[in-house]
């Protein structure tokens, strides 16, 4: 009996963490064999070019004059019966509860109990939206008729319980990262554009969200380059970018810090930094955390959410509660003037991403996952980590 799964995968296909690890496990996935179909409005950002095994089905959004607004749940959840019924899937992976976990929950109602419906939260769908009293019930009732609900972080697990009183079980399924694209890069031409050889790099990335503070970064980095010859580069855009500028323009900074915009080979930038800022007030797991931990990059953090199970404090990295800005230039110094400390730190870094968090592992995780929904015999493949 083909033991090789039929999968639908839908997510965000734009930048953001959920979208680069469904992606990824997509990626995966088809090396292994299975057949992926990935069911979204645009084709996600990276998928790349053609690789054997996987499908991608466009979600066509009809605007019929009766309609305020296109009515695009409805069009995801039929092109996902569609291309249930047509693939003959075996399962759909849907990464958020709302709107994929309830397009999937209609999509199994038209195709029938034979297809399985796995449940991926990565966090705004409980951090953010399940605040909303107004969509608790809809998010609720796509957990809990999901066949499997896995989530990225213990924390992000208790949040969901505590917050919308689930009862069912909820797997554990860090997200991951590929050890093939994740790993240390000589960037010392790319390091020359920005800093001088005593020059340490301070390095941001995120979509610059209220939540993400990046505005306590710029203060770090005040406190930081008073001490330490440093530079600030910051990835990536969002809706703070102004107040940045503003306040790095009225601290007398400009000259030493750089915007480089949203980037593609992040393991290429990440490799140019000595530390990497994330001092967010929320944070379900902190993928690019693990990205710069990969890279040997340690990360200077914020207690939040599920960061701590990611960032070992005094070993890949330093954590401080969220707005001790003082507490983390202090830590931040530490690692920039402690070459010593700095080596143990990235050799930390290097075990810990591509052991605990490789690829292959939690790939594995999630097929025994499948398999149990499918109710049939896991393959006895065992993943290979170092």
């Amino acid at each position: 009996m083909d033991k090789k799964l039929k999968i639908g995968i839908t997510c965000y296909p734009s930048l953001g963490g959920s979208g680069v690890v469904a992606t990824e496990l997509g990626k995966l996935l088809a090396e292994q064999g299975h057949q992926v179909h990935f069911i979204a409005n645009s084709i996600p950002f990276r998928l790349g070019t053609f690789q054997k095994n996987i499908f991608y089905h466009e979600v066509e959004v009809n605007d019929y004059y009766v309609f305020r607004y296109p009515p695009y749940d409805l069009s995801l959840a039929t092109k996902m019966a569609q291309v249930a019924k047509s693939q003959q899937l075996d399962l759909l992976h849907v990464h958020y509860a709302v709107p994929h976990a309830v397009c999937a929950f209609l999509a199994k109602q038209m195709v029938g109990d034979g297809l399985k419906v796995v449940t991926t939260l990565h966090g705004t769908d409980i951090t953010v939206l399940a605040q909303d009293e107004s969509l608790k019930d809809l998010i609720r009732l796509a957990i809990n008729e999901s066949d499997a609900v896995t989530a990225v972080s213990q924390d992000l697990i208790r949040e969901t319980v505590e917050l919308l009183d689930i009862q069912r079980p909820i797997d554990l399924t860090y997200n991951f990262i590929d050890k093939r694209i994740y790993y240390p890069r000589d960037a010392a031409s790319l390091r020359r554009d920005f800093a001088a050889p005593d020059e340490k790099i301070l390095m941001h990335i995120s979509n610059f969200r209220p939540v993400k503070r990046t505005q306590d970064v710029v203060e770090v980095f005040r406190q930081v380059q008073e001490q330490v010859p440093a530079k600030l580069l910051f990835v990536g855009e969002g809706p703070d970018l102004p107040k940045m500028q503003w306040k790095i323009n009225d601290l007398g900074l400009n000259d030493k810090v750089h915007f480089l915009g949203k980037q593609d080979d992040i393991a290429q930038v990440i490799s140019m930094a000595d530390v990497l800022m994330l001092p967010s007030e929320k944070e379900s797991f902190g993928l690019v955390a693990l990205e710069a931990m990969a890279c040997g990059v340690p990360t200077i953090g914020s207690r939040a959410g599920g960061i701590p199970e990611l960032v070992l404090h005094g070993k890949t990295g330093y954590l401080s509660a969220i707005g001790d800005t003082q507490s983390m230039a202090e830590n931040t110094i530490r690692l920039l003037t402690d070459d010593r400390l700095a080596a143990e730190f990235r050799e930390a870094c290097l075990q810990r991403a591509h052991h605990d968090f490789c690829n292959d592992a939690i790939r594995h995780e999630y097929e025994q996952i499948y398999y149990r929904v499918l109710g049939r015999e896991v393959p006895n493949l065992k993943p290979v980590c170092g």
